[in-house]
């Protein structure tokens, strides 16, 4: 099985396989750890330098990243989404990330508990949408329109850099209220007139596990902005009006600790066109 995690060979990926396990092999963890440090670092003082001077306006960019705990390539790029979550490393872009767990690992020994086929069958839409030959974790998607290595933190860069160089839609949660029943109304407007669909999501700003079988066991996976539910509201639903996640459907995030509301548009495509988030009051 190859280092992507397919599950069968992909064409587009073999050489990024053969030389991310090659150059993993030859370097070695801690002259990478090094690196990666290194990399987050000087980034992120970038940004900030850029930011004061406002050479680069911040734009929101979605990154979802495609992942299982049972896959043992997918910490790696766990990590790398939580670092751009906390850092914000990249100038120029509001990075708004997303976890999804698929299932096709499930069957090696361990049951992602975070899983579940809704999020397998979003990558598998992408899949379609970008002439995929298959799915494979860990898989990073920006903005809808690109796709690469979830650990691959150079392409990330590029990705999310291009990305924030594209104007978006004003997209703006009004109002967010979680209910006694554990379902959550919210209200979204956007001001100019958009020809995009809403979509929206709940997810765990944080979450962990301690995995006991499979690929990565006797390992602590830590995870940011898991998502538990991702539901479509059509292209009717920015206009201000009350729109609703149901407590069936948000029955696994009822005792997760703190969550966030992640909104985005999308044109016909699936390209986003707007993205925006908030924390979600408990």
């Amino acid at each position: 099985m190859s280092s992507a995690r397919c599950t069968r060979p992909m064409r587009v990926n073999r050489f990024l396989v053969f030389t991310s396990r090659l150059y993993y092999r030859t370097a070695g963890r801690a002259l990478v750890a090094r690196a990666l440090v290194a990399f987050f670092l000087g980034s992120a003082a970038l940004h900030a330098q850029n930011s004061a001077s406002g050479q680069h306006p911040r734009r929101p960019v979605l990154v979802e990243l495609f992942t299982s705990e049972g896959c043992s390539d997918c910490p790696p790029a766990d990590a790398l989404l939580a670092q751009l979550d906390a850092t914000q490393f990249i100038p120029g872009a509001e990075a708004i990330v997303l976890s999804e767990h698929i299932t096709y690992f499930n069957y090696l020994g361990w049951m992602d508990p975070f899983s579940s086929e809704a999020m397998t069958e979003r990558q598998k839409t992408y899949a379609r949408e970008l002439s995929l030959d298959d799915v494979y974790t860990p898989q990073m998607v920006v903005d809808g329109t690109q796709q690469f290595v979830g650990s691959d933190g150079a392409k990330l860069k590029l990705a999310v850099g291009k990305a924030a160089l594209t104007q978006k839609l004003d997209l703006q949660i009004t109002s967010i209220r979680r209910l006694a029943d554990g379902s959550l109304d919210f209200s979204v407007h956007v001001p100019q007139n958009a020809n995009a669909t809403l979509l929206a999501a709940v997810a765990l700003s944080k979450a962990s596990s301690q995995v006991k079988h499979g690929e990565n066991a006797n390992r602590v996976l830590n995870h940011v902005a898991v998502a538990q539910a991702i539901k479509d509201f059509g292209s009717g639903a920015i206009d201000g009006r009350t729109l609703h996640f149901s407590a069936r459907e948000l029955a696994n995030a009822k005792n997760g600790g703190p969550l966030r509301l992640v909104v985005f548009l999308a044109d016909r495509r699936g390209h986003v066109v707007g993205a925006t988030e908030r924390a979600i009051d408990q």
